[in-house]
């Protein structure tokens, strides 16, 4: 039992750690204010539409040009594969460091049981990632905090 609590504490510092410098390179893009609402409502997104649907969108909208529109989803995509390459539990490391790996893919091919906990992963990941994104990056007050 102590052994599971430390896993999960280990797991979740990870997380934090990992998604504090994501939010801390989002908030030094040029378009931070929508890297900040992107990363608060990808989540929902996710939990509406499932995560091979909501990456799929990630990826149509994402834009590598740093002043183009679309380039903060670039950046979530990125971090996001990113973290999924180096998470302890391994769900698709193996998969996403391979040559010309494309996140989306390797998404909608898991079976049922492979794609929920890769759902839970990526959800807990974002839980620690709009915490920090919401206390770096500053911008216009959001409806519900008003």
């Amino acid at each position: 039992m102590i052994q599971n609590e430390t896993l999960q504490k280990t797991l979740e510092h990870g997380r934090a750690k990992y998604a504090y410098e994501c939010a801390e390179q989002g908030s030094k893009i040029t378009k931070k204010k929508e890297y900040k609402s992107y990363v608060k409502k990808i989540p929902m997104l996710i939990k509406t539409n499932g995560l091979g649907a909501a990456f799929a969108f990630i990826k149509s909208k994402s834009n590598e040009g740093e002043d183009k529109r679309g380039y903060a989803y670039n950046i979530i995509y990125e971090q996001t594969s990113e973290w999924l390459k180096k998470e302890p539990k391994g769900l698709i490391a193996d998969e996403l460091n391979r040559p010309n790996a494309d996140l989306v893919e390797i998404i909608i091919s898991k079976n049922s049981s492979e794609y929920r906990a890769l759902t839970n992963e990526v959800l807990a990941f974002f839980t620690w990632l709009k915490r920090f994104a919401e206390g770096l990056i500053e911008g216009e007050p959001d409806e519900e905090e008003r």
